[in-house]
């Protein structure tokens, strides 16, 4: 079944006009032309998306929607569903890889219940916007109905606009969800036609048994939905609480010209089917990293995007995002602050 409710989200392209202004900016300061490489494309980007000469990271932030997922009954992850409570649990304690590289680098960190199957305590940083206790099990039924789709989309954008309307301009987005890389595998491979395949990886860790299990398990529920193309129906079918919530951050962040800051497999999944309704969306973002979870680079590959790290990282919760993040103050930092050659009085 096709949906074909319209969103209703207005993402205008970059605007060029600064684009001259901002060049001669990064090129008339004192080192050789292009010699800090992709810190020079990312100052220049920056730039564009706010649309001014002196762009700024204004309280900057990572949001990690957590949700479940019915198809982890089939065995496809090597962790058990509650995991995702647990670390879950462990965010709001402080206690995760996250937490560590948020203080390190002084990024507010929120943890949204998209759809996490437990009943979580109330906790500041946690925000309530579960949509059910876990999907359905896409080998039978689709994951999502229309209307809990559509309303998992408003909920990642309306908390996404809450916090532009408190000052933020600068917001990555993470995930937790046992089971979420074989979300994103089905959604690569159906949005992109890449064989499935080459986009599914072994996720939490699965061995090779568990990962031949992972792609029959998958390779029937794509038989099974063979006939869903949408973006929003391929959502629905295959994806997530938490993955519908990220594309509507991506979409209200792009819309509010806000700066993107995309993690790895999963969030680059969310980000494809977000730019599959609104292709401007990338024009906002920025590639944290290339992941070591196999689909990603092709992933990448299709955006026409180039990571800022290759790490090897395969954790999400936005992590990759985190350790970036100082390369887009630094890109500024040079933009703002470096002398021309004429402060300088340096010869060029």
């Amino acid at each position: 079944m096709e949906y074909t409710v319209p969103l209703d989200f207005v993402i205008h392209p970059l605007k060029s006009t600064l684009t001259p202004a901002l060049q001669a900016k990064i090129d008339q300061k004192t080192k050789p032309l292009g010699s800090l490489g992709q810190l020079e494309a990312l100052a220049l980007q920056i730039g564009r998306c706010q649309n001014t000469l002196t762009p700024s990271l204004n309280k900057p932030c990572i949001i990690i929607f957590a949700g479940d997922h019915g198809i982890v009954e089939a065995g496809v992850s090597a962790y058990p569903q509650i995991v995702t409570a647990q670390m879950v649990a462990n965010f709001l304690a402080g206690g995760a890889a996250i937490n560590v590289f948020a203080r390190q680098h002084q990024l507010e960190l929120l943890i949204v219940d998209a759809g996490v199957n437990a009943d979580l305590d109330t906790h500041p940083a946690l925000i309530d916007a579960k949509i059910g206790k876990g999907t359905r099990n896409f080998l039978s039924h689709p994951a999502m109905t229309e209307a809990d789709c559509l309303k998992a989309v408003r909920a990642g954008s309306d908390i996404v606009r809450r916090q532009y309307e408190k000052g933020c301009n600068c917001a990555g987005f993470g995930e937790m969800g046992i089971g979420n890389t074989s979300s994103a595998a089905l959604l690569m491979h159906a949005l992109t036609a890449i064989p499935l395949e080459q986009c599914v990886g072994r996720g939490t860790g699965v061995n090779d048994q568990q990962l031949q299990n992972k792609l029959t398990v998958l390779q029937q529920a794509i038989a099974h939905h063979d006939n869903t193309t949408a973006p929003l129906s391929v959502l629905a079918t295959f994806g997530g609480f938490e993955i519908a919530m990220m594309v509507g951050a991506y979409l209200k962040a792009a819309e509010l010209g806000m700066l993107i800051m995309v993690d790895g497999f999963i969030a680059s999944a969310a980000l494809l089917v977000a730019a599959k309704l609104y292709p401007e969306v990338l024009d906002y973002c920025v590639f944290s990293h290339v992941s070591s979870e196999q689909g990603h680079q092709a992933l990448l590959n299709h955006f026409n995007a180039k990571a800022l790290l290759a790490m090897e990282l395969r954790l999400g919760e936005g992590s990759g995002v985190a350790i970036a993040f100082p390369l887009l103050q630094s890109a500024l930092g040079f933009l703002n602050e470096m002398a021309t050659f004429d402060d300088a009085g340096v010869d060029h």
